[in-house]
This record gives structure tokens, sequence and C-alpha cells, in this order.
């Protein structure tokens, strides 16, 4: 498998894909949202953005299967098998509010073995993407992870949970902590642009819970390519289908760690 040309061609779709969520995003209507649970977002430019993808990936590469947010290839996934991990609109309720802080997400994983990850944030025009052993990039440009070697001189990015309320006193006691221990705290809103950017040396970190794949396949692989550290919030490796996830540059994790484990 030539994973090169594969991101290559990835990237065409992904832009297709972006073409059609900007041209929406300047007609969308907030009569047009749907719910699938509490404060969890859809819309049919979701749907539609995911059918496109498939499409095209369908045909890039046949034997795959897919893990997708929006579930409208209608297939159970074999997690353990060849799969195209999609999020067609990661930000939705930024894209909502015209916000412009969304993204494409594919990734391609064999079981939990990241092979290749495309990223486009439209609004920036920016294209994010790495495949394995082949290095990360932006726009054509080679990325790298942030040179910070201290917690205190990092900046962190995070995300909130829309619902698993139960543990938010915990979530928000270590984010007091890492106000007072780090240059500051930002959410995006858009866990794969979190992650994108970690990897371009804008973040120094990223932590999170309640993530699904879909969130952080094609951004992890990035932050691997440009030289980072990727752990569950345990300090291992069950992240991708485990729901939690630390990512930094490397030097400062196991400080990173250390305050959400101790904490969470």
């Amino acid at each position: 498998m030539d994973l090169e040309l594969l991101t290559q061609k990835t990237i065409e779709i992904v832009k297709q894909a972006s073409t059609f969520i900007q041209q929406e995003a300047a007609l969308f209507s907030r009569d047009k949202i749907e719910y699938k649970d509490l404060n969890n977002l859809v819309s049919y430019v979701d749907k539609e953005a995911e059918k496109l993808l498939v499409a095209g990936l369908s045909d890039l590469l046949p034997e795959a299967s897919y893990i997708t947010e929006e579930g409208t290839t209608g297939i159970e996934p074999d997690p353990t098998a060849l799969n195209w991990i999609i999020d067609p609109l990661d930000g939705t309720t930024n894209f909502i509010h015209g916000i412009p802080v969304y993204c494409v997400s594919v990734g391609l994983a064999r079981g939990k073995e990241l092979l290749l990850g495309v990223i486009h944030e439209p609004n920036l025009d920016e294209m994010f993407y790495a495949w394995k052993e082949g290095g990360a990039w932006c726009n054509g440009k080679p990325m790298k992870v942030s040179s910070v070697p201290i917690l205190q001189d990092s900046l962190i990015a995070t995300g909130f949970p829309y619902y698993k309320f139960e543990k938010q006193k915990r979530y928000m006691y270590i984010l007091e902590l890492l106000m007072q221990k780090t240059h500051g705290i930002r959410r995006m809103g858009a866990a794969a642009v979190d992650l994108a950017y970690v990897a371009a040396g804008r973040f120094d970190g990223f932590y999170e819970y309640n993530l699904n794949s879909w969130d952080m396949a094609a951004g992890v692989l990035m932050i691997k390519e440009a030289g980072g550290t990727v752990t569950d919030f345990n300090g291992g490796d069950n992240y991708l289908f485990g729901g939690d996830i630390i990512a930094t540059a490397g030097p400062a994790h196991h400080e990173l760690v250390a305050v959400i484990r101790e904490n969470f």
C-alpha cells in the first residue's frame, strides 16, 4: 500500500467535502438543527458531507470498512479491521453558530495502527496531513511539535463534555490547576483542530475525555509523525477507542499526565 499516494488522493476527497460544507455555511439556518441527544447537535450538512466522503473513499480503497460519526453507511464496523475513521464535520456547534473553527477529519487505521490522517480546516484553508513514517505536513510544509520543555511554559487546549456531567467537578478542578500551572487554556470546540494545532506547534498539549475515534484518529497520527507523544489519561495506549487522550509536544507530557491522573 503506497500510503503517500493514498494520502494525496484522500486529500482531494476531503477537499470536495470541505467545499460542500463551506457552500452550505453561507445558506445554513438554525431551524435545520437536529439533536442526537442532549447538547449533541447534527445537521444535514454533517450527513451529506459524510456520504460524499464515503462515496469517494469507497472508490479509493474498496476493501476498507468505515467507522463514522453519523453512521450513514448503515454497517456495523469491526474495530479490528481496515477502517476509514471519519468525522465529516468536527465542530458542528461552531458551524451552526457561525464560528469559524471546524473541520473535516479522515483517518485510516488497521485495528489500532494508524496509517494516514487528513484534516482540512476550511476557514483558513489549512490542509493538515500525515502518513505512517512519512512525516506530518500542513499545506505542503513539514510540521513539528513545539520544543517547550515544561508545563509552566505551555499553552494547553481542551474540550468540555456536553454530557456525562457526573465527572464535571473533577474536570473543572483540573482546569483550575492548569490555569495556574501553564500559559493558559484554550477551548476551540473542535478536537481534530486542537490535535492538528499540537502537531503544528501552536498548542503545546491537548487533553479531553469522552471522545470518539473519529475525533482523534487523524490528529493522533499527525502528532506522532511530528514528534509528539500521545497517551490515555493513565499514560497508556488505550486512547483511540478508549475515550480519553493526552497529546503533547513530549517533554512536559509526564507533568500533564500526573496532573490529570492524580485528579481525575
